[in-house]
């Protein structure tokens, strides 16, 4: 496996190795050791899939606060994504700052979000469907948003926003000027 610190430095995009023939490939998509010694000295206690059936669809932006906060790391199984973290941590020098890489089931790359960002994505392809392990469980009371279009933010979503597929929860988040601060760096 390879893996790449990106503009933000703590969010780390990896890449398992493949090995292929005429049957197919073969790739070992997670290591315990490998991660740990790597990317973040952590625990995974839940798998999450999500399908999402229309090109253009955007989910997010979704973190949970302390103490079920969440860091995740996201593949695309089937389709392609546009995988995006945004930082929310208080006195961080990036706060407010985004990143964000192209998922696909091809490129079998992987994104490892920690706790401290909000998370989300906007599908490429029609029938995505998203694998991601998770640091904590779900909680609906510690469940938190953030505004997928704010312009402070200004997240280059590669698919035709006025024409997005949204929640109707996920248009109603707040903005980042008026997030309760959730996390300090």
């Amino acid at each position: 496996m390879k893996f790449e610190r990106l503009a933000i430095p703590e969010i780390v995009k990896i890449t398992p190795a493949r090995f292929g023939d005429n049957r197919g490939y073969f790739s070992e998509v997670f290591k315990d050791e490998w991660f740990r010694q790597n990317v973040a000295d952590t625990s995974f206690v839940q798998d999450n899939q999500s399908l999402s059936a229309a090109a253009g669809t955007i989910r997010g932006l979704h973190f949970q606060l302390d103490p079920f906060a969440q860091g995740k790391l996201v593949r695309c199984i089937a389709g392609a994504i546009f995988d995006v973290a945004v930082d929310i941590r208080v006195g961080s020098p990036s706060f407010g700052r985004w990143v964000g890489v192209e998922l696909t089931a091809d490129n079998g790359d992987q994104l490892w979000i920690p706790p401290g960002f909000a998370h989300g994505f906007a599908t490429l392809t029609s029938d995505c469907v998203i694998l991601y392990k998770v640091t904590a469980p779900y909680s609906a009371a510690h469940d938190r948003g953030l505004l997928w279009n704010d312009p402070d933010i200004g997240i280059d979503w590669p698919v035709a926003v006025d024409g997005a597929v949204l929640s109707d929860k996920d248009m109603k988040q707040p903005r980042l000027a008026d997030l309760s601060p959730s996390f300090a760096y």
